[in-house]
């Protein structure tokens, strides 16, 4: 048996993911860094804010089968998110992001990318006039 079979359990901050789970809102944003600790702490959330969450918390239930799909990208990512797929808008599509323990404490738009990588290709013809003068192999 090698030495590297066992995996190291998951801790974020000392506690363990079961232990993040029973936290409510207030304990879990004291082990946050401060920008999100004042998204968690200040309680005014936005409606969508508000409908993500209850959705999330019927998806814990097992009561919402549909995907969780939101535009919310600031949303911090909290440790009763873990295990779910929530389908996150880039401004062009909602990409899905599963949520792994090692996400917690970020934000979903870090996971769905605005942008893609410049791919350029080779001049097609009559993509551009300019191209109609480059010789071809």
């Amino acid at each position: 048996m090698s030495m590297y079979t066992h995996r190291k359990e998951f801790r974020f901050r000392g506690y363990t993911l079961e232990e993040l789970q029973k936290m409510d809102i207030k304990e879990f944003a004291r082990l946050v860094n401060p920008r999100a600790r004042r998204f968690l702490l200040r309680g005014k959330f936005t409606p969508e804010v508000k409908r993500l969450l209850e959705k999330v918390e019927l998806a814990r239930q097992g009561k919402y089968n549909k995907p969780i799909r939101t535009h919310v990208r600031e949303m911090v990512i909290l440790p009763k998110m873990v295990g779910l797929t929530i389908h996150v808008y880039n401004g062009k599509e909602f990409v899905p992001v599963e949520i792994k323990p090692e996400m917690i404490g970020r934000r979903l738009g870090e996971f769905s990318h605005t942008v893609k990588p410049v791919k350029h290709g080779e001049p097609g013809l009559g993509s551009t006039r300019s191209s109609s003068y480059t010789p071809i192999k």
